[in-house]
């Protein structure tokens, strides 16, 4: 298990880690940096916005925090080892890693994971069983981090899908500025 302390420092540092095949923890802080806006650049598609209004899921924060990290861990290639599993099950017993997720019927069908330290949050993963029902739980995020003032949710890298939500790359040297002032933030996730 990696030390929660090691963790914690390394997200304070602008790096994360991830898990090789072969077991290895690898530690990155890519250059670029991809960030997910949380004001009003933050982009509903279409088709989430049809899906937000039906109200078709129930949002619970960190009830299933470990279903939510294993079920992101069900790809043919993951960084979800059960190194990363314990180290950030220990940090969710700890107070810095959270889930956010979708219900439907009274079962789990998505949701994401993260590590929140002062006004940042960090997502780690998300998945669906359910259509849209990822996009939802990163919906509610966003809610819930303008809510309690977080300005910095950091994705670490960019993917076309998380391009459809409006997130934009910057340099290393901005994020770690940016860095600097959320960690600065008196937030609260839970």
């Amino acid at each position: 298990m990696i030390p929660a302390d090691l963790l914690l420092y390394a997200y304070r540092s602008g790096a994360f880690p991830m898990a090789a095949p072969d077991g290895e923890i690898s530690w990155f802080s890519p250059d670029p940096r991809a960030l997910i806006p949380i004001d009003d650049r933050f982009h509903i598609p279409h088709g989430l916005a049809r899906t937000l209004k039906k109200n078709l899921f129930e949002i619970r924060i960190n009830t299933a925090f470990e279903c939510v990290m294993s079920a992101c861990a069900e790809r043919d290639e993951t960084w979800i080892d059960d190194n990363i599993l314990s180290s950030y099950l220990n940090l969710h017993h700890l107070g810095h890693a959270h889930s956010v997720e979708t219900w439907q019927d009274g079962k789990l069908v998505g949701g994401l994971y993260g590590v929140a330290l002062g006004g940042a949050f960090f997502g780690e993963s998300m998945y669906h069983k359910v259509t849209d029902a990822s996009k939802v739980a990163l919906h509610a995020l966003v809610i819930r981090m303008r809510e309690r003032c977080f300005t910095l949710l950091d994705t670490q890298w960019t993917t076309s899908h998380l391009r459809t939500f409006g997130t934009y790359q910057i340099s290393r040297a901005k994020y770690l500025k940016l860095l600097r002032a959320a960690l600065a933030a008196k937030c609260s996730f839970a």
